[in-house]
């Protein structure tokens, strides 16, 4: 018994701090960072006030830990891209992961969306560094698809920009898609549909034609 107290508690910390993220995620993004406070967060989590301050002493750290979480999963996304994958399949896996996370965290990108509108008054420093940093090297890969052959001379930072601006699309300006789409939500058919349409047009457009097929001796 005594052996499993601290593991229950190790459990319960984990969805406290859950309920915290997800929570702050959801009122910075509705609210941004100077209209969030850790009153509204903790209504939003149901909570106490006090158990968000025994994990984060101040909004900062909060909202820092908040967009790190962002950053960290849009990092993972990309793990695909590699220089020694396929260039379409590569990219197509993370237009995939990024529509997904568009459906699935569409708060987080609307809380990155607004920081950097605002001029990134409180992530300046992680934007010169950590997405500085991360960018170079997935424009280094794609470079090196290009000089390959594999993908057509593009300008493989414009590529980013764009794949970023298409598939957070549908995070940022979800309620004018809703509104768009006869005030629905779009269902899983409907995205499933724009994830192959996104790819489509991006793809076919900065990727060489795949090699014909050997001939066959069938004959």
């Amino acid at each position: 018994m005594e052996k499993r107290a601290p593991k229950k508690q190790s459990q319960n910390r984990q969805k406290t701090l859950k309920k915290i993220l997800d929570a702050a995620e959801r009122t910075f993004a509705q609210h941004g960072y100077t209209g969030a406070s850790f009153s509204m967060i903790a209504r939003a989590a149901d909570i106490p006030k006090s158990n968000i301050l025994y994990y984060f002493p101040n909004k900062e750290s909060l909202y820092r830990t908040v967009v790190e979480d962002i950053f960290s999963v849009w990092v993972h996304a990309a793990d695909s891209i590699e220089e020694d994958t396929c260039p379409r399949a590569a990219l197509a896996s993370y237009i995939d992961l990024k529509m997904e996370l568009a459906r699935s965290r569409p708060f987080g990108s609307k809380v990155w969306a607004n920081e950097v509108i605002q001029g990134a008054p409180v992530l300046q420093d992680y934007l010169v560094t950590e997405l500085r940093d991360w960018t170079e090297t997935r424009i280094k890969v794609i470079n090196t698809w290009i000089e390959k052959g594999k993908m057509r001379p593009v300008n493989a930072r414009n590529l980013l920009y764009m794949i970023w601006a298409t598939t957070q699309h549908y995070a940022d300006f979800s309620h004018q898609i809703e509104k768009l789409n006869n005030n629905k939500p779009m269902s899983s058919a409907q995205w499933e549909e724009a994830k192959v349409a996104v790819k489509a047009i991006i793809l076919d457009g900065v990727l060489t034609a795949d090699p014909a097929p050997p001939p066959s001796n069938d004959t």
